[in-house]
């Protein structure tokens, strides 16, 4: 048993075996999450208040130690040498401090090692408009932009400017010039960040998230204007996504806003996580939503209920429906029906889907 809190002992197990994050509690030993459960890794005892803090004094910077005050939590990302990079969440619960860590790759995985439909690698030749990778927290999104910002970066010469809470992949200079900016240590908020960003001479902007109408506004402006712009949304599928968008703006502006959309949307692609047959690892099931003529004038007229029918009809143009892409990975016999059944979005068509 140890006697002693090592968090990069902790960290070289969890990496050892495969897990994505790693909680440390008060009054538990440290827990690892490996294929979406959790596990208290063996030998540790539990942490105390003292460990926590510790810890926590050890990752924050002075200003992060003012924000987790003032709010409770505090987002960060840290290097440890030889370990990698990670995104951490330093939060309080009755009273103590809780420290949840995610486990970033150290290196941008290669877009054919993450098992994402393949005509998805071909959204890095868009010049200009909007590409949106929703999902839900932990579906993978921030590693998708990273794949599509390194295909970018090894086959373009562009400026590209990013905009992230916090920074989790570190892009090197290739092709392209890159500025990541880290909301809270380099900006203030996306907000500011995107009023100044079309100042600063970007031909493609990856914004981490588009959580405020000012946000997703100028988003918006910087797509109509000849920018490449890659944001997510926390949404499944692509209907769900536009609708989550325009209800964000009151109602005398959504026509303007369906308008925009309908000129500068390309792509959505939204993903979930489920776990393979084996039970050894987790593979991506996703929907594709790409904008012809047809998705275009179904978002000008505000009928978004429709875009459903025409992505399940539009196979040969590369779209795919969420049921879809599941019943395809259990006919492989990458998947067991019972966790396919489960995610499907629409119990009907998934039932006829794999019949």
């Amino acid at each position: 048993m140890k006697n002693s809190l090592n968090l990069d002992e902790i960290i070289c197990i969890a990496k050892e075996k495969g897990a994505t994050d790693i909680h440390l509690i008060v009054n538990s030993a440290p827990v690892i999450r490996i294929n979406k459960e959790l596990y208290d890794i063996e030998n540790y005892p539990k942490l105390s208040e003292e460990n926590c803090e510790v810890l926590a004094n050890e990752l924050l910077t002075n200003q992060e130690k003012e924000k987790l005050n003032l709010m409770g939590h505090v987002d960060f990302a840290f290097t440890k040498k030889s370990y990698g990079r990670f995104r951490a969440n330093v939060f309080k619960q009755q009273g103590k401090l809780s420290i949840s860590i995610r486990i970033i790759s150290e290196d941008i995985p290669k877009f054919e090692s993450l098992n994402i439909p393949r005509n998805v690698k071909e959204f890095y030749k868009f010049n200009k408009g909007l590409v949106l990778i929703t999902g839900a927290t932990g579906s993978g999104k921030s590693t998708t932009l990273a794949s599509l910002i390194d295909l970018i970066n090894k086959n373009k010469r562009k400026h590209i400017i990013t905009i992230e809470d916090p920074i989790e992949y570190v892009h090197e200079h290739k092709l392209c010039k890159i500025n990541q900016r880290e909301v809270g240590k380099d900006t203030k908020s996306f907000k500011e960040a995107m009023k100044a960003v079309l100042r600063e001479d970007p031909d493609v902007i990856l914004v981490g998230e588009m959580r405020d109408r000012e946000t997703i506004s100028t988003v918006l402006t910087a797509a109509e204007t000849g920018h490449l712009v890659f944001s997510t949304v926390h949404t499944l599928g692509a209907a769900k996504t536009i609708d989550r968008i325009l209800d964000v703006f009151p109602e005398n502006n959504q026509l303007q806003i369906r308008n925009q959309l309908s000129t500068v949307l390309k792509a959505i692609v939204s993903q979930e996580l489920i776990l393979t047959k084996d039970k050894n690892g987790l593979v991506p099931v996703c929907e594709i939503m790409i904008v012809n003529s047809a998705i275009s004038n179904l978002i000008r007229e505000g009928k978004i209920f429709q875009i459903n029918s025409i992505i399940q009809s539009s196979s040969n143009l590369g779209m795919q429906s969420f049921d879809y892409h599941l019943s395809l990975l259990l006919k492989n016999n990458i998947i067991n029906y019972e966790e396919a059944s489960e995610l499907a979005q629409d119990k009907k068509l998934f039932k006829t889907l794999i019949s």
